[in-house]
């Protein structure tokens, strides 16, 4: 089972809706953890399309998941 099958089970769902804002913060950082990596694995075409230097975009995927603030520019 993946994570994101575990987190998309109605069960875990259902807590969410009761408020449980450590459970959404988790899938946030989970979320972050993935989109970082796919970001890691752009190649430059793929990078200029969305407006980011190779620089710009291994900075980004070396942020730690919790770290889910708006990036310093």
């Amino acid at each position: 089972m993946t994570v994101r099958s575990i987190l998309a089970s109605p069960a875990v769902q259902a807590d969410t809706g009761r408020g449980s804002a450590w459970l959404a913060r988790l899938r946030r950082s989970l979320q972050a953890i993935e989109s970082r990596r796919y970001l890691a694995e752009m190649d430059r075409r793929m990078l200029a399309d969305i407006g980011l230097s190779r620089s710009e975009a291994l900075e980004e995927a070396r942020r730690a998941p919790w770290d889910l603030a708006p990036p310093r520019r």
